[in-house]
């Protein structure tokens, strides 16, 4: 009997633990924000962007498949911070039908803008479904534009002494990084953005030597304790999260995603990023 009722406890702890963890992945970490702040070495940064602040926001997925004022409350804390840079790595929308027109378009009336510059580029969701959608892109591209972003789709723009180069998604119809890069002067301080982190191990960088910054991995969103992330949608694994030394020092860094597709995360808190900018 002592051994039966040692079982029934057992099997009724971890019904109880699973339930517990169950609810934390869905009720608790979606919603538990990290600001996470890095140092940003930047070769050639000009003396007076020295301490200043760049901020990544990456993959807000406004949709319905969770509740979007998680985004507007997360941008008014941002806010907050004050940056001098703001910087947006893609999938603006979950797309699904042009509800999301509408819902992006309220977002983003609380968005995070930089004192020196706001940039952004599209994710692969933009592009509506199956990434195909051109006409769905542009919409959102006017929207975010409306709401002071500076999307750069395959081109390069000067803010106050930093160029930062955008590079339309991987996923998406419009990808040509060679024509985002060209003419990219490495005397310059230089930063580029790109949704998919796969880009960084493609022929293209020539001798580009400077920060790349990415999302569209989400960090997997679940990582089981000592082991990496079951589900990431890229094809080098290594690109879960956080910052990687690639080659011809270049620096690729990937941010987590503030929102998600499905709500539930494990070990992987929803992230924005602030940099501080410094001499290499």
């Amino acid at each position: 009997m002592k051994r039966r009722k040692f079982i029934k406890k057992g099997i009724l702890s971890t019904i109880g633990l699973g339930f517990l963890t169950a609810l934390y992945s869905y009720k608790i970490e979606p919603f538990w924000l990290e600001f996470v702040k890095l140092k940003m070495p930047v070769k050639n940064l000009p003396k007076n962007l020295v301490g200043k602040t760049l901020m990544q926001i990456s993959d807000i997925h406004v949709g319905n498949r969770f509740d979007y004022n998680f985004i507007i409350e997360s941008f008014v804390k941002a806010q907050k911070l004050n940056p001098d840079y703001v910087v947006y790595t893609g999938d603006f929308v979950h797309y699904e039908n042009k509800e999301q027109f509408d819902q992006l378009t309220t977002v983003m009336k609380n968005s995070v803008k930089g004192n020196l510059g706001t940039f952004g580029v599209l994710g692969n969701h933009d592009y509506g479904e199956d990434w195909l959608e051109n006409d769905v892109a542009d919409t959102i591209v006017a929207i975010l534009e409306d709401a002071g972003i500076d999307m750069l789709r395959n081109e390069q723009k000067s803010a106050n002494g930093l160029n930062i180069i955008g590079i339309d998604d991987f996923w998406g119809t419009n990808f040509q990084p060679e024509k985002a890069l060209l003419n990219t002067n490495k005397n310059e301080a230089n930063i580029v953005l790109c949704h998919n982190p796969d880009v960084c191990d493609l022929n293209i960088w020539n001798d580009f030597n400077s920060w790349i910054l990415a999302g569209h991995t989400h960090g997997g969103q679940v990582k089981p304790p000592f082991l990496p992330p079951p589900i990431l949608p890229v094809e080098n694994k290594r690109y879960s999260a956080g910052k990687f030394d690639l080659s011809n020092n270049r620096t690729l860094y990937i941010n987590r995603a503030l929102g998600h597709l499905w709500q539930v995360r494990m070990n992987v808190r929803p992230e924005i990023t602030l940099f501080e900018l410094d001499k290499a």
